[in-house]
């Protein structure tokens, strides 16, 4: 019986803990990231503030065209994104899904593409970032691109 009591308050705290625990952040609003994340009590924080951008690429063309290949992505990212962030990035391969202007549930190939870069720069990085989304978005007849932000920090 103790066991069975200690398992049952062990779960609802973890409940509780899940239920207020952030899971991301995103620009909202006037555009401008959420505020960074707080070390937990009795860690000391470390390294500088960083802004952290995620983009989510689809790789299905809405207008029936072939999809996106590996190779136009990757030629995309040297041509478009490389030139505008040098000191580096990374891609992740992905799976999405998303409900299209008439309602129906899309599912494609993605690419997730995550750009790291100082607070300080914020205001130069957003407009470039925006660059890269409409030139996709243009390249590929995309409807979207989506952009996810969070402020961090980060130390290398």
């Amino acid at each position: 019986m103790k066991r069975r009591t200690a398992l049952t308050a062990a779960a609802a705290a973890l409940a509780v803990l899940a239920v207020g625990t952030p899971v991301a952040y995103a620009t909202l609003g006037n555009g401008s990231p959420a505020a960074p994340r707080s070390a937990p009590s009795g860690v000391v924080a470390r390294g500088k503030a960083y802004i952290e951008t995620r983009l989510f690429f689809g790789t299905e063309r809405p207008d029936g065209g072939p999809d996106v290949t590996d190779q136009q992505f990757l030629t995309f990212v040297d041509e478009e994104v490389t030139p505008r962030f040098p000191r580096g990035l990374t891609i992740q391969d992905g799976r999405g899904q998303w409900r299209d202007s008439h309602g129906r549930i899309e599912r494609e190939r993605s690419y997730e593409l995550i750009l790291l870069y100082p607070a300080t720069e914020a205001r130069l990085r957003d407009e470039q970032i925006e660059r890269i989304r409409n030139a996709y978005e243009n390249a590929y007849a995309q409807d979207s691109v989506a952009r996810l932000e969070e402020r961090t920090t980060a130390d290398f």
